[in-house]
């Protein structure tokens, strides 16, 4: 393992191999289970990624009755005899969550340092990693048990009793305290609980202690309501944290307040005004009294300025014909008054069975709104972030993306039933809350019924108050359930499975033969009931979700299958079964109700005629509470654990599945190898969020892209996969191989590549034709050289601003090299400065040329060779580099070593003499010296004859990087300026600095491109053979030994096209054997699978080796 890798804990266990158990180490890091054994000699060792876990349970069976079973997608692993099993497998489930939650989001584990360090006296030594993973699974709890916001961490628990006054009791209990929170809940379930925040604390001071009240502890709040703890074991140290957390907070909210005052100033005032359950501070009265005779601004994207609910502002009601349903709504108005009075008001007030029995007993429509916001939790986020919501309607005003687009198509499907949704005001306000919140989270963006759930909430809340719902209702209440994949939905509809077998055992199985379940859970558990329930009914069953969570949905969708078992069983198929529960659900009335009864779309268009017998929702509620009451929270989130493995796995299976079916057709690789390949891809992008890389790996990861395009590696990821699976890696030139491969791939020139295009060109390279694969290498060598500097990979591309820069149409000019120029010109490289004019509109069309011919080689499927562009001498030196590096690993090393030189003799004969056909008309004309801008053209476009004109069309591109004939004429003296356009003859000098071939720059002291060994020559002209490799074979030719110039002594006249390096190398059987050879890609596969560290490439076999186990 890397030292990148943390270990969080150890435990001593068995693992069982057969029946053989095997005592040895489990050991668990973040990103790894894994397990070793060291007995009789004989090493056992185990390692298994958290992301390739299918399933993680405990088992109790008589042989292994405290076992735990690791299932991944090919094997299954038994361990048991744990100390403490219980510690070691919660440690295991949250490890897999947080490998779950990575396929999901890819987001790497961050310890948290804000932990204390540990007090010297501590009995166990316990790593911060595992004491920062037990910290965040005790707040996580502490959060969803007290609906708190999601950043909020838990300081501390302890055990003491609270005073309440409405029964004149002390209950036992536990106080916890955070950040920014007080909270109390009782011993026994339901029976009291209290939020008391920091914000709304006034004073916390020491009571007197007594027989009776034993190390009391005193809170008072703002609205005059006082808190009486006792018991406390450590009082004093408890208000001293107490204490520090609220400076903290004071001086926050002060500051705050200076601009947008206090959310909850006076509580004690409730219902003076009937609009608003909290009020303002003073300092907002004037503007809040100025803002309330404001209503709607009709303009779709102003800034909000409602202070009223679009219920208040589209009441219907019919006086005479709803009397007693108004009284029965005033009655229980009054019930909620003299509950607020005898347990207290707003978010600190005392929360008992009583407030459960009022919430199944209905809110009133005056009292919903706000009291959604308590129970939710969603007032604790409205009051820390004033002017948040405002801010970031602002912001997003005017933008436009995918989820605004999907925004604006599902509007007026928001409840088109009601008249609040009829015209432009509400329509405006939901667009505002929706389109807030995608820019607020656009991982989640926008989903489908999200729009739903939203019109909901602006009927009974104001604007910024369902903006906040709709935020505690995504992130904290129904997690993961609106998103691209909706997984948390399909997690809950995997738990809905579960319960059902357990609670209505005889439908469990036709329901499964049917495939209902899978069918109706998601629209019910999506909308909350809202798409499938008439609407006076499914507010109800909203009030139930706001106080009790996600439970009162499983409990109520059990009754509604409970309710119908017969009817369910004679069903014949799926569509029977569907009519039966909508029939169903459509027939469920809200008699209180003060609304008129507004049809619910299904029922709109169903064909039924013969009347349903009506369903109280309340009744309904009521019996799913009698049945169903025992399904615990707790319970909910261990199923949820189990499915949530389960779902993400299988999803991650369907891509798969969906990628290599996409792309099987288009390359010679096998579904199996293909589906390898994708595994180890992946790998690589997970390796990143293991352990870092050269680019963030959410740059990399784009769930929106199809599948074949959300997973991107950049070149130091590429690298390390070139090394374990392409034929052609092999000696020290890999990188400069690989980055060469890697430019070619990455066609849009993001430094990243997909998985297209990783097969692309693995597939050339391994099932190719003889042709394919070497226009594969030709085309390499034909793009600009790469970066050679290694620590910055995404440089690469830079090279490929000569074919891709978009240079204003002017002529360019050369106008000299300075001293830098002759450094670099010793590397085989020249410094061109350009100067504009209006000459430089020639380079730039030849770049443009180069660019389409290029593109349009690269993406057509049938490629015609003589489109690919010329091999200039600098690229056929690096070509012939590549090769000789290419065969140090093969058997027949020195055959291949003396093929390659005849070839490479060959091909530069072939160059020679293609440079006589670009400048022997000249000669034969009786022209002592040809005129520059007469030999340019000739030297940019060999293909056209002496007699055809010069056309910017047919231009083709001049690498700068090559632009030295030799060290004596290249770097001899200042350049002059050449147009284009210029006919007038230049001087020998000019000629000879832009190595245009004439009778004074072709005499014998003159250094050819194709330098010849002879007898009289000098010791700098002789071969420089050490830029190609130390294995080199001269090849004697009729001229002398032909060999590769030195890279200072390129002529620019020379190059070949790839008709002629196939027809040369096709003259050498060795190299036609060699390039023809098979390429097993499943044993690449297995090789690359054992020598890398779970994604991580490693230098060699021996570094890490994952054992088999022996028995």
């Amino acid at each position: 393992m890397p030292e990148e890798e943390k270990l969080v804990n150890y435990y001593s266990c068995s693992y069982w191999k057969g029946k053989v158990p095997r005592q040895g180490w489990m050991y668990l890091s973040i990103n790894h289970l894994c397990f070793s054994s060291f007995l009789m000699g004989r090493e056992a060792k185990l390692v298994i990624r958290w992301v390739d876990i299918t399933q993680l349970e405990k088992n109790a069976t008589l042989l292994l009755p405290d076992g735990i079973k690791v299932s991944t997608r090919s094997s299954e692993h038994f361990f048991s005899v744990f100390l403490n099993i219980s510690e070691t497998f919660k440690l295991m489930e949250q490890l897999a969550n947080i490998a779950m939650r990575q396929l999901l989001d890819n987001e790497g584990f961050e310890q948290d340092r804000s932990l204390p360090k540990l007090k010297k006296k501590s009995p166990k030594k316990v790593s911060a990693l595992k004491r920062d993973l037990d910290a965040r699974a005790k707040s996580e709890r502490y959060r969803a048990l007290f609906r708190l916001p999601k950043d909020e961490k838990l300081d501390g628990h302890t055990d003491c009793t609270l005073w309440t006054p409405f029964n004149k009791m002390h209950i036992l209990g536990q106080m916890f305290v955070s950040t920014n929170y007080i909270c109390f809940t009782s011993k026994e379930e339901n029976l009291c609980s209290l939020i008391i925040p920091l914000r709304e604390v006034t004073i916390v001071e020491k009571a007197d202690s007594c027989s009776v009240l034993p190390s009391p502890l005193s809170i008072s709040t703002r609205n005059r309501m006082t808190f009486l703890f006792a018991n406390l074991k450590d009082r004093d140290f408890l208000v001293q944290r107490i204490s520090d957390f609220l400076q903290q907070t004071t001086s926050r909210i002060y500051s705050d307040r200076e601009f947008s005052g206090s959310c909850n100033s006076s509580d004690d005032e409730v219902y003076s005004r009937p609009s608003s359950l909290v009020s303002s501070s003073p300092q907002r009265s004037t503007s809040s009294d100025a803002d309330g005779e404001r209503t709607f601004n009709l303009n779709g994207n102003s800034v909000p300025t409602a202070t009223q609910t679009l219920m208040t502002m589209y009441r219907r009601r019919s006086p005479e014909e709803f009397n007693p349903k108004l009284a029965k709504e005033f009655l229980k108005e009054q019930a909620w008054k003299i509950h607020f009075a005898e347990y207290g008001q707003g978010i600190c007030m005392y929360r008992t069975e009583k407030t459960r029995e009022l919430v199944l007993k209905g809110i009133p429509e005056s009292m919903r709104g706000e009291l959604w916001l308590l129970l939710s939790g969603a007032i604790n986020e409205k009051a820390t972030h004033p002017g948040y919501y405002e801010d970031l309607v602002e912001k997003s005003m005017g933008k436009y993306n995918l989820a605004t687009e999907e925004i604006e198509r599902d509007l007026h499907r928001s409840l088109p039933e009601h008249p609040a949704f009829q015209n432009e005001m509400g329509i405006a306000a939901l667009r505002r809350v929706l389109t807030a919140y995608a820019f607020r989270n656009p991982n989640i963006g926008y989903c489908q019924a999200m729009n739903i759930v939203t019109s909901v909430l602006l009927l009974y809340a104001k604007e910024e108050e369902a903006f906040w719902l709709l935020v505690a209702l995504c992130e904290r209440m129904l997690p993961d359930y609106y998103n691209t994949r909706v997984v948390g939905a399909l997690v809950d509809q995997g738990v809905f499975e579960e319960l059902a077998r357990d609670y209505v055992p005889q439908l469990y199985d036709c329901m499964q033969d049917l495939g209902v379940i899978s069918t109706i859970s998601l629209s019910w558990f999506l909308t909350l009931f809202l798409s499938v329930m008439p609407f006076e009914s499914a507010v109800v069953v909203v009030d139930c979700f706001f106080y009790e969570g996600i439970k009162v949905i499983f409990q109520l969708a059990l009754a509604v299958l409970d309710a119908n078992v017969d009817k369910l069983l004679n069903c014949k198929d799926d569509g029977e079964a569907m009519t039966v529960l909508g029939r169903y659900l459509d027939s469920v009335t809200n008699k209180d109700s003060t609304l008129p009864p507004i049809p619910h779309l299904h029922s709109l268009l169903s064909d039924d005629v013969g009347p349903y017998p009506a369903v109280d929702i309340f009744r309904l509620i009521g019996t799913s509470y009698e049945k169903f009451g025992t399904i615990r929270a707790d319970l909910i989130e261990q199923m949820r654990f189990k499915q949530r493995l389960k779902v993400i796995q299988t999803l991650e299976d369907t891509t798969k599945r969906n990628v290599v079916r996409t792309i099987v057709t288009e390359t010679s690789f096998t579904i199996d190898e293909l589906e390898e390949l994708y595994a180890l891809f992946k790998a690589e992008h997970l390796t990143s969020c293991y352990w870092g890389g050269s680019s963030n790996a959410l740059d990399r990861h784009d769930p929106s892209l199809p599948y074949l395009e959300q997973y991107r590696i950049d070149f130091e990821q590429f690298k390390g996969m070139f090394v374990l699976l392409f034929p052609w890696a092999c000696g020290t030139h890999s990188d400069v191989l690989a980055s060469r491969l890697f430019q070619l791939l990455d066609e849009n020139g993001d430094s990243l590549i997909n998985f297209r295009e990783f097969v692309s060109g693995l597939s050339a390279a391994c099932h190719g034709d003889l042709t394919e694969k070497l226009k594969l290498l030709y085309k390499m060598h034909v793009l600009p050289e790469p970066s050679s500097d290694q620590d910055e990979p995404d440089s690469a591309f830079e090279a490929t601003q000569y074919f891709f820069e978009d240079i204003t149409p002017e002529c360019t000019h050369v106008v000299g090299l300075d001293s830098r120029s002759k450094q670099s010109a010793e590397d085989g490289f020249v410094t061109v400065s350009l100067k504009q004019d209006k000459g430089k509109r020639a380079n730039s069309q030849e770049n443009r040329n180069y660019l389409k011919l290029w593109t349009a080689e690269n993406k057509s499927k049938s490629k015609n060779a003589k489109d690919l562009p010329k091999l200039n001498q600098g690229q056929f030196i690096e070509l012939c580099k590549t090769m000789y590096n290419m065969f140090s690993e093969d058997p027949n090393e020195q055959e291949l070593y003396h093929a390659t030189a005849a070839v490479t003799s060959l091909l530069l004969e072939i160059g020679e003499v293609g440079k006589f056909f670009i400048t022997q008309p000249a000669k034969e004309d009786g022209v002592t010296g040809p005129p520059c801008s007469q030999a340019l053209p000739g030297m940019l476009f060999p293909k056209k004859g002496p007699s055809q004109p010069y056309t910017v069309e047919s231009a083709e591109p001049l690498p700068a990087g090559l632009a030295a004939d030799s060290e004596e004429h290249s770097l001899g003296g200042q350049m002059e300026d050449i147009k284009l356009e210029d006919s007038s003859p230049r001087d020998n000098g000019a000629c000879s600095s832009m190595l245009i071939s004439d009778d004074d720059t072709k005499d014998d002291s003159s250094m050819s491109s194709y330098s010849v060994l002879s007898a009289g020559s000098h010791e700098e002209d002789k071969l420089h053979c050490e830029d190609i490799g130390e294995d080199t074979v001269l090849v004697r030719s009729s001229q002398g030994t032909a060999a590769l110039p030195r890279s200072s002594s390129l002529d620019r006249d020379w190059a070949i096209t790839f008709e002629q390096f196939l027809a040369s190398l096709l003259t050498e059987p060795a190299l036609v054997r060699y390039f023809d050879k098979p390429v097993c890609m499943m044993a690449r596969v297995t090789s690359a699978k054992n020598i890398r560290m779970m994604g991580k490439p490693l230098t060699s076999a021996s570094d890490y080796e994952i054992s088999a186990l022996s028995g």
